[in-house]
């Protein structure tokens, strides 16, 4: 008799002042219960991954329109740099004709140019005017008036804001690569749990993979190095970073350096005489000067001398100079159109992705768990295992309240946890697993996400 009172009462032991409530038969249908729950939410975290899968792949198929206008852009930006570069090189062919006009202007324009720099630069920039000057001055030495007579300096701009492009491009296209990596491997090994929970789908019937993934084809520059790799993939590691974070800085640093090239020393580009500063960001202008003492010829407005060169016209003995000259501006003019267009597109492009980014990983918060279940064995009784249900001692402040139960268990492959459910669940009450196994996963998506 005592054993049937054992398995119709349960266990009485003593524990720290409470009582297991359960015997041992129980513990097994009360972690099938369990199981029950946590294999309805591993399913939902399996579509929740798709849905990662699928906005990375909607992504990817925007991205791939993103570069053919990029390309496009980038090939007629360069096309007229090329047409101004030889415009360029026609106009030094024949500014012999007015050398020597050009000549003797250029030598009191030099004096004047490096005064109002330095004057500016002094007032202006904290340190460094004594390096600078000697920069300047060799540079002055070093140079003609055919350099200020075309705007020469705004080839050179052009050239270095191309070289900026082309780094900041490569920074993108790493950084989208590993998104896209990374959000792989999360799906793909999500199919991993999905094909041992649902054996019965795999092909030839189907596949959650096949099913669920696109083709998608990809375009991607070979990396210069496996660096960044390195350096970004921790910040995959939600919450503290995440995908989000692949795009944030670069998105600020791109900002804050196009707000400088616009804001500095912008000139208009309709003509060669015209031309206004906006000396809004400091900063800017005194890292170009040191940079490149050219920047100092953006001041030539101020020197008269330096204006008159501007005026030199050869036309009456070189028939077609204006023509070329008009040509070159109109070349620039094309080219600086294409090269904010290149910069509007990619600035698009960081945007959307943070936009992208964002509800990624707000999905992988949520779902991204269930990838690391890809190496997981699934006990045959599930994923729960419940170990003890004990009742704890009553509350000392409230004795007539039912005691909270105290529950131990085991989800997948964690160390033994201890919960606790309200004494107002009973444990044969079907909320009771629910709220034991819905605490577990919760405590489980913790650890993991830490």
């Amino acid at each position: 008799m005592a054993p049937a009172l054992l398995s119709l009462l349960g266990l009485l032991i003593v524990w720290g002042g409470g009582q297991a409530l359960v015997p041992p038969s129980e513990l097994k249908q009360m972690s099938a219960a369990g199981s029950k729950y946590i294999d309805t939410e591993v399913e939902n975290a399996i579509n929740g991954v798709k849905q990662m899968k699928t906005l990375m792949d909607k992504s990817s198929k925007d991205h791939q329109a993103i570069l053919n206008t990029l390309e496009e852009t980038k090939r007629r930006k360069e096309e007229a740099v090329r047409l101004a570069q030889e415009k360029e090189q026609e106009l030094a062919g024949k500014q012999e004709v007015c050398s020597e006009t050009m000549q003797a202007l250029w030598e009191e324009c030099k004096p004047c140019l490096k005064h109002t720099c330095m004057r500016f630069y002094s007032r202006t920039c904290h340190s460094g005017s004594g390096l600078v000057g000697r920069q300047l001055e060799e540079f002055l030495n070093h140079s003609s008036p055919f350099s200020i007579w075309v705007n020469g300096e705004r080839i050179d701009s052009l050239l270095e804001r191309d070289q900026r492009q082309e780094k900041q491009f490569e920074d993108l296209e790493e950084r989208f690569g590993l998104l896209e990596d990374e959000v792989d491997n999360i799906f793909q090994d999500s199919t991993q749990v999905s094909s041992r929970m649902y054996p019965f789908f795999q092909p030839p019937f189907g596949g959650f993979r096949e099913a669920f993934r696109p083709p998608v084809q990809r375009v991607r520059l070979p990396l210069r190095s496996q660096r960044l790799s390195r350096e970004l993939h921790p910040f995959l590691q939600p919450p503290h970073h995440g995908f989000h974070h692949l795009f944030q800085p670069l998105f600020e640093m791109t900002q804050r350096m196009l707000e400088e090239a616009q804001g500095g020393w912008e000139r208009p580009l309709g003509g060669f005489a015209s031309e206004s500063r906006n000396f809004s960001d400091d900063r800017m202008v005194c890292r170009e000067i040191r940079r490149n003492s050219a920047g100092c010829l953006r001041l030539r407005d101020e020197c008269q001398k330096c204006q008159e060169i501007l005026g030199v016209d050869c036309e009456q003995t070189e028939p077609g100079q204006r023509q070329l000259r008009e040509q070159l501006e109109d070349a620039l003019r094309l080219a600086d159109r294409f090269s904010r267009h290149y910069d509007d597109l990619l600035r698009s492009f960081q945007a959307e992705m943070l936009n992208t980014t964002h509800l990624l990983d707000q999905l992988n918060r949520q779902f991204g768990w269930v990838s690391r279940l890809a190496n997981l064995t699934q006990d045959t009784d599930g994923f729960l295992q419940v170990t003890t249900v004990f009742s704890k001692a009553p509350n000392p402040s409230d004795p007539s309240a039912a005691p909270d139960t105290q529950v131990t268990v085991q989800l997948f492959d964690s160390e033994p946890l201890s919960l606790t459910v309200p004494g107002s669940i009973s444990w044969d009450d079907p909320r009771f697993m629910e709220t034991v196994a819905e605490q577990a996963l919760e405590h489980y998506k913790q650890n993991v996400i830490e």
